[in-house]
């Protein structure tokens, strides 16, 4: 899901990319065209980049990066790692294939707020390119579904249609497609980044498919929608923990530490490296959060950030 905080396609726009939390991510199989099929209960989350948008009379898109939040500044910084500003970021390449499909011979200038730590599976650079797409269509006066615009999105990378959903939704094939999920519980969550990131395509590269796993992500649903976070904890699994722990030790470091702060059951989201500890209440996230923040400061933690969210999209 992406939010217009602000826009006029004259002047341009300013836009919200929230991150994503996988609850659950079960993979089912090694498909032929070499993707996995996957099925992910996943969640926006408060945590957000901004992207500030214009639209340009010659063709061509300028990005500018960034970092705000806890990646400008302390321990946090460690994460602010390059973000490439060339056709490497999927800001661009989503923006370059809507002016190619739509036949737009303007350009575009985009300014990438960074707050999501990249490498880190919450999703930071498919939300960055859901954002631009809505944004570009915008500017460039573009009478394009949500839907169309997902379809797009979805040649760019395979988590980007998710976040056209417009919040918690079940991702199964390779990510494309997309089943709202209403009736969750309002949770919380701390989430906590290793100072290292992980490759996506590495973690699944030691994956394991399981196909016993179908359908685990509609029961956790069910299960938060009518037990709350008790109940759906049984089916908050992630199939790719096990190949990321094996590559990152960091992981089992963060993954105890959020546990002795008092974290519940904490798990890793995505393919890594940022694990998360549901809560009821934005109250005992910051208090985990807090007892962290003492251990981390005591030079007694592997967290290099942390952050305590909302499970919902920005306003």
């Amino acid at each position: 899901m992406t939010n217009v905080a602000e826009a006029t396609a004259a002047a341009g726009l300013t836009i919200l990319a929230p991150a994503k939390l996988n609850l659950s991510l079960a993979v089912l199989a090694r498909r032929e065209d070499g993707f996995h099929e996957i099925e992910s209960l996943m969640v926006p989350v408060s945590l957000a980049d901004t992207l500030e948008v214009r639209s340009q009379p010659m063709p061509g898109v300028t990005l500018r990066v960034r970092y705000a939040g806890e990646l400008a500044a302390g321990s946090g910084a460690l994460l602010a790692r390059d973000v490439p500003t060339d056709g490497r970021n999927l800001v661009i390449r989503a923006a370059e294939l809507l002016a190619a499909e739509a036949g737009v011979d303007r350009g575009l200038e985009v300014d990438l707020i960074k707050r999501i730590p990249s490498g880190a599976g919450l999703g930071g650079g498919s939300s960055d390119a859901a954002a631009v797409l809505r944004a570009a269509a915008c500017v460039w006066g573009l009478d394009w579904s949500s839907e169309r615009l997902a379809a797009l999105g979805g040649r760019i990378g395979s988590d980007v249609p998710w976040f056209f959903a417009g919040g918690a939704a079940i991702a199964s094939g390779r990510g494309e497609r997309i089943d709202p999920v209403a009736n969750l519980p309002d949770l919380a969550a701390v989430i906590a980044c290793p100072g290292a990131g992980l490759s996506t395509a590495a973690v699944y590269g030691r994956c394991i498919p399981d196909a016993a796993r179908r359908g685990d992500a509609r029961r956790l649903a069910d299960a938060l929608a009518t037990g709350g976070l008790p109940a759906g904890l049984p089916f908050m699994t992630n199939a790719l923990e096990p190949p990321a722990r094996s590559l990152s030790p960091e992981i089992d470091r963060v993954l105890r530490d959020l546990e002795e702060a008092g974290g519940f059951a904490p798990r890793l989201t995505g393919s890594g490296s940022a694990c998360f500890a549901l809560t009821r209440t934005i109250a005992e996230a910051t208090a985990v959060a807090a007892r962290l923040a003492a251990r981390r400061q005591a030079g007694d933690a592997a967290c290099a950030a942390m952050f305590v969210v909302r499970l919902a999209a920005p306003a």
